[in-house]
């Protein structure tokens, strides 16, 4: 039997998608109406997380943050079996995923950390991505259930918080780029040109393929061999300034983008590749 604590969109989905394929699951959710909903598709409602885990050999998690995985863990261990595995879905901090490894190996109840890259409906089609770290053998052991809820299962190695780390690092990139989208939305809009130009713009031309090399190019440390002079896509980061104030409209991320450009030409590096700003990162 499974126990699911958490019946947010993704979990809800996440018990959908278990519950199609025969499982048992118990589950509970803090408003206990989201855990009652899913009895209609023949999980098993409790209104106590101790209730809802007793008899479970695995219990999933898909909780808001460190704060509230540790309270609910909390309520929930006078239910836990002897064996019992914990499996958190929670993007969480790196310090948490490894201060709670250790904490529940030394009560003898194992605690493994695998956030996802999956939205709600990639929970009940059991698509997207899942990260996983820790424990090799624990690993071993429960990923052919793991690789039933996702798309694809990525191990990364005995770190047991390197998952969350990682998870953080992807979600960072993701609120880049959408922070990014809405400046290239606001930019056309200044410029009298709409969303569909903007997405015919993406549909020909895919700048996340150059993703690998641009990395590549930042690790590298060769600045001194540019495609892109930081003086001219500075230059360009100017056009875009002014243009979206003549249009009446803000930028979101490139004003802060330029000023750290400027920082770098003050430094002397305005004929070095334009990806000289990010030398600090790695550094």
């Amino acid at each position: 039997m499974i126990a699911f604590l958490g019946m947010g969109h993704l979990g809800s989905n996440f018990v959908k998608a278990l519950l199609k394929r025969g499982e048992e699951v118990h589950v509970w959710n803090r408003t206990a109406v989201k855990a009652k909903a899913l009895e209609a598709f023949g999980a098993k409602a409790f209104d106590d997380p101790a209730a809802a885990v007793k008899g479970a050999n695995r219990i999933h998690l898909t909780l808001k943050d460190d704060e509230a995985v540790n309270d609910i863990l909390g309520q929930a261990s006078s239910g836990f079996e002897t064996g019992v595995i914990i499996i958190d879905h929670t993007t969480t901090s790196a310090q948490g995923a490894a201060q709670r490894t250790a904490q529940w190996k030394s009560k003898g109840v194992t605690y493994i950390h695998a956030p996802v890259f999956m939205g709600p409906q990639n929970a009940l089609e059991s698509t997207g991505t899942m990260l996983v770290s820790g424990d090799p053998e624990i690993i071993s052991k429960i990923e052919p259930e793991l690789a039933k809820m996702t798309g694809k299962v990525v191990q990364l190695g005995p770190q047991n918080n390197k998952a969350a780390g990682i998870k953080l690092i992807g979600n960072l990139f993701l609120m880049a780029m959408t922070a990014g989208i809405a400046d290239a939305l606001a930019l056309a809009k200044a410029l009298g040109d709409s969303p569909d130009d903007v997405a015919k713009l993406f549909d020909s031309w895919n700048p996340g393929a150059m993703v690998p090399a641009r990395l590549k190019k930042i690790t590298s440390g060769t600045f001194d061999q540019p495609s892109w002079e930081l003086n001219m896509a500075r230059k360009d980061a100017r056009l875009m300034i002014e243009q979206a104030k003549q249009g009446n409209v803000k930028l979101m991320v490139i004003p802060s983008i330029a000023a750290e450009m400027d920082k770098w030409i003050d430094m002397g590096h305005g004929h070095n590749d334009w990806t000289v700003i990010a030398k600090d990162a790695v550094a």
